[in-house]
């Protein structure tokens, strides 16, 4: 693999830079008393196709961690502060996420990625995963970071570099490099 130049790359947030399903998890089962699921039973990308929890509550959880991800104890994946951060010194970090709304976890980013100057975290909130290619291209990025199959198929039909974060939903044999974890993606971006 080609070194990745640190400011070609973006990132989606949920199940990328932040670990969504830990923070689901805790939820369901500090405030809902679920605790009959693991993350190996998440095997799809649509959460509500691979559990059995009653639409409202999952709603309601889905609500908190897109509205209030501090009190969802929203944590960033092992490693992802540090690369990130390593990114920073380069110039801006951009994320594209299908949220749809940026304040919340812009606001946790900048907590997260604390020392990064706010003007270098840019976050953009698409509000759905087929209106990211756009975006992508706009900030003229290359690569993107992303754990939902379908939408990497759809960066990279617009030519952009799609490269799958490995999570159990997107299993199978795919065309684009896969990392399962930041510290790889870190090797990739800053070899020596």
């Amino acid at each position: 693999m080609a070194q990745i130049k640190p400011l070609e790359i973006g990132f989606d947030i949920d199940g990328v830079v932040a670990d969504t399903m830990a923070s689901f998890f805790k939820v369901a089962r500090e405030e809902f008393g679920i605790d009959t699921m693991r993350l190996s039973d998440i095997i799809c990308y649509w959460i509500e196709e691979c559990v059995d929890i009653p639409k409202d509550i999952l709603d309601e959880i889905l609500h908190k961690l897109v509205y209030d991800p501090f009190a969802t104890d929203l944590r960033p994946m092992p490693g992802a502060k540090e690369t990130l951060k390593s990114i920073a010194q380069h110039g801006t970090i951009n994320f594209v996420t299908a949220r749809p709304v940026v304040e919340p976890i812009y606001e946790w980013l900048v907590y997260y990625l604390d020392g990064v100057p706010k003007d270098r975290i840019n976050v953009i909130a698409t509000g759905r995963h087929n209106a990211k290619a756009e975006q992508i291209h706009k900030l003229g990025l290359k690569y993107f970071l992303e754990d939902h199959f379908e939408t990497c198929v759809c960066l990279y039909e617009k030519g952009i570099n799609s490269i799958v974060y490995d999570q159990p939903w997107n299993q199978g044999n795919t065309p684009f490099l896969r990392i399962s974890n930041w510290k790889e993606l870190h090797a990739i971006i800053f070899q020596n």
